[in-house]
């Protein structure tokens, strides 16, 4: 009996060649984890699906709230990026639900954001499970231009030396002396008749080396799915817009290659960011914020947001302060807070809070000659919450002003890969927290209900300013 299962977990012949495979997942959850199983989903499915044959039936039988969580589990067990040239299956797949509380068959339009949701995380996986040398910036700037273009959004692509002339110092400091060239690349979707406007904001670190604070031979391994956080936006955004989303939403993709090299940055170095402010560089293996730094500023500046979403695979503290299963979400918003949590559960892609607190841990990023400098005096105080703070520091003017901003940032490093393989987290938290912006019924009844109008409280605050 597998650990996973609270039953039976048995297989047996069918007929020749035809095996079956059985398993319960228990009902038991604490009130941090998803009532879904969801985790537990992928891993039966992997480890019982059998190894030979070009097809397969799974069959989920679940209440009906869980369709779209055990939907995504099943869909992670199926990663689409290998190079082996032997022991490769390639099968169709047919996933099946049966729910007992309700048995009424899932509409067009459900299977629909099935099959969406399905894809966009298996195209985030394999963007973040494909090696450097395969899934260069060029190469996630010319993926993303695809999707926009089949989408029929708006495209719009920053790259190489345009960067630092139009003030990206950010995205451009970090990717300079990579042989691919940084870019900043938005896809906009702006439906007629929206009244809000979310940006998502993706790192996409293609490669990471450390810089010239280089990392270690068993540090740097793995470095290739420092893009998750731009990947798991990109594939949320082709969804969003194919099953339907009403209000204006943005993807800020920040790419680039963090490489060693002649033209790199060095410790010392001050870059100026394009929220105008400087940044006294004393880490250059502190990178994601940089780039992101520069994300959150554009949605301000150039977008206009009213809700600004950065995800990404940020810092090792991460994995020490929530874990393996959960990513760290860190909010000036109390409301919003609580929402990406339920969010989480509901999708399956959990996240807990941590401190928001920049009275007293910005302090860590205190320069003598910048505005700030892009990593922290003391490692011990909060790292994962100070990360995300530098990053909110380009949003906002002041930490200690009203905003009418919402900011959510989204900390995921360790809930992007299972062992060795992505498992293209994101896509379902972001679909299910802005679920009820979808003509998508399945979305909009598992997602939490939203606080009031945001773009309606930013009007009052430029009004009164």
């Amino acid at each position: 009996s597998s650990d996973l299962s609270s039953g039976i977990n048995a297989e047996w012949p069918l007929r020749p060649g035809k095996t079956v495979s059985l398993a319960t997942l228990s009902s038991k959850h604490s009130r941090h984890t998803t009532p879904t199983a969801a985790h537990h989903v992928m891993d039966t499915v992997s480890k019982h699906l059998p190894k030979n044959g070009n097809s397969a039936v799974v069959v989920v039988v679940c209440h009906r709230q869980h369709v779209f969580a055990c939907g995504v589990a099943v869909a992670r067990a199926f990663p689409t990026y290998s190079l082996k040239t032997r022991d490769v299956t390639t099968r169709d797949v047919t996933v099946c639900f049966i729910t007992p509380d309700d048995p009424s068959p899932l509409t067009e339009q459900d299977i629909k954001v099935l099959t969406s949701t399905a894809k966009s995380i298996r195209l985030a996986a394999d963007i973040v499970d494909r090696p450097r040398n395969e899934m260069t910036c060029d190469d996630l700037v010319k993926c993303a231009v695809k999707i926009g273009r089949d989408l029929g959004v708006d495209v719009t692509v920053v790259s190489g030396e345009q960067l630092k002339e139009q003030g990206f110092g950010g995205i451009y400091g970090v990717g300079k002396a990579a042989e691919s060239p940084p870019a900043l690349c938005v896809l906009s979707h702006k439906p007629a008749g929206a009244t809000k406007t979310i940006a998502w904001c993706g790192k996409g670190i293609m490669y990471d080396t450390g810089g010239f604070s280089i990392k270690t031979k068993t540090g740097m391994p793995g470095m290739k799915r420092d893009c998750g956080g731009a990947a798991g936006i990109l594939g949320a955004f082709q969804s969003a817009v194919e099953c339907g989303f009403s209000e204006n939403l943005h993807a800020v993709l920040c790419i680039a290659e963090n490489s060693v090299g002649p033209c790199a940055a060095v410790p010392d170095d001050i870059h100026i960011l394009y929220s105008g402010k400087s940044v006294e560089i004393n880490n250059t293996d502190a990178e994601g914020r940089l780039v992101l730094g520069d994300g959150v500023a554009y949605a301000r500046k150039d977008l206009n947001a009213d809700i600004v979403l950065d995800m990404c695979t940020l810092t090792g503290a991460q994995g020490i302060t929530t874990g393996q299963h959960h990513a760290a979400v860190l909010t000036n918003n109390e409301k919003w807070e609580s929402c990406a949590v339920k969010a989480g559960l509901s999708s399956g892609d959990m996240v807990f809070p941590i401190v928001y607190a920049p009275e007293v841990h910005f302090s860590e990023f205190k320069s003598s000659v910048a505005d700030m400098k892009n990593s922290v005096a003391n490692r011990s105080n909060a790292q994962c919450s100070c990360a995300g703070l530098f990053i909110g520091a380009h949003l906002f003017d002041d930490y200690f002003k009203p905003s009418p901003i919402v900011w959510i940032h989204v900390d995921m490093a360790y809930p992007v890969h299972i062992g060795e393989r992505a498992t293209g987290w994101g896509p379902a938290l972001l679909l299910t927290l802005f679920g009820r912006y979808s003509t998508s019924s399945l979305l909009s009844d598992i997602a939490p209900v939203l606080p009031a109008d945001q773009a309606s409280k930013r009007a009052k605050h430029e009004e009164m300013c």
